[in-house]
């Protein structure tokens, strides 16, 4: 049905969608708990982890509503990465060798970028899609939403409580580490549990790097095999 002159669309702006709305809270959330990072800890954790749970709550909102959008999913993503990335560079300066939180950090950014990359490459929906993986954890991490959240959450969870422990800059990473399990403590359970998950995403994101580098080196072998036929 056409439009009446002057009459507004009732179709709501994707930017008012409430899981972007969400969205934007946790951006202004982690902004204000990197701020308190060096000289309130117990307040700059918790409002990280409310960030990391209002994840969770944008994506159920955005499936309840149906009001999943490509702003979201970017918003989303960039988010996640900029947060975890601030937290590894703040751990960086914390432990030594900082070196491995760097790298942590450089892995992870690659692995994800690869992934949406090598989704947009083969034409899928979402990078979530590996149904067609031959590899068995790969397919297990995206296949099974509550262990891929588990795993997520084990990666905060030990950033979180390596950043709480940390008492100067010239910590040793495998010192505190083996220190706290001796303990204890709820913090060294929460290590404990978290360990397993955190090993876990490491591995996926090794494997998606790998990945698209044989994808890559497929597609360029094909690639001068076309071009170069019979040789």
């Amino acid at each position: 049905m056409a439009k009446k002159p002057g009459q507004r669309s009732s179709k709501l702006s994707v930017y008012l969608y409430i899981p972007n709305i969400i969205g934007y809270i946790r951006v202004l959330l982690n902004c204000f708990a990197f701020s308190q990072c060096l000289t309130n800890k117990a307040l700059f954790a918790f409002l990280y982890f409310l960030s990391f749970v209002c994840d969770a709550v944008d994506g159920w909102c955005a499936r309840k509503f149906n009001q999943v959008s490509t702003f979201g999913a970017v918003l989303d993503m960039v988010t996640d990465r900029i947060s975890t990335a601030c937290l590894l560079v703040v751990l960086s300066q914390l432990y030594q060798p900082g070196l491995i939180f760097l790298s942590l950090l450089s892995l992870d950014i690659a692995s994800h970028w690869l992934q949406m990359y090598s989704t947009f490459l083969t034409g899928k929906a979402s990078h979530k899609d590996v149904k067609d993986s031959s590899n068995w954890l790969f397919r297990a991490y995206y296949g099974n939403r509550m262990f891929m959240a588990y795993c997520c959450v084990s990666c905060e969870v030990i950033y979180l409580v390596l950043f709480y422990l940390a008492e100067n800059q010239t910590e040793k990473l495998v010192d505190v580490i083996s220190n706290n399990l001796k303990k204890m403590s709820l913090l060294s359970l929460l290590i404990g549990t978290s360990l397993f998950g955190w090993a876990v995403k490491q591995i996926i994101n090794v494997i998606q790097v790998s990945m698209f580098v044989l994808h890559f080196f497929m597609i360029g072998y094909t690639f001068l095999d076309f071009d170069h036929p019979g040789q």
